[in-house]
């Protein structure tokens, strides 16, 4: 499986809704990501250009997309940002194979 990190920042009416109502939201996201056969490896808020930041585990693209999807499409955030993430060992095997890519700069 993948890991995935995401990068949220709620919409000002969600912030009002949870001072209203204050909510482990962390229950929700590990619903989600488990809907599609994933885990929830952490849930952190923070302050700066983003609100919060999950590490999520997804047996694929397309499942990690699908809880993307439903969870930009809630209306609820006013930015969602999905990064896979790589192991070193998948990074050792992509500079391996870099070798026979045969790039060659622009011009040259």
């Amino acid at each position: 499986m993948t890991l995935y990190l995401t990068r949220f920042s709620y919409m000002p009416e969600t912030w009002a809704r949870l001072v209203q109502n204050p909510e482990d939201r962390r229950d929700a996201a590990r619903k989600y990501i488990e809907s599609v056969g994933g885990n929830l490896h952490g849930f952190w808020y923070a302050f700066g250009e983003h609100d919060g930041y999950n590490l999520w585990e997804a047996p694929d693209n397309v499942s990690m997309a699908a809880v993307c999807i439903a969870i930009g499409g809630g209306g609820a955030l006013s930015k969602f940002e999905t990064t896979p993430l790589l192991t070193v060992e998948e990074t050792l095997e992509a500079l391996t194979r870099a070798k026979t890519v045969g790039y060659r700069q622009p011009g040259a």
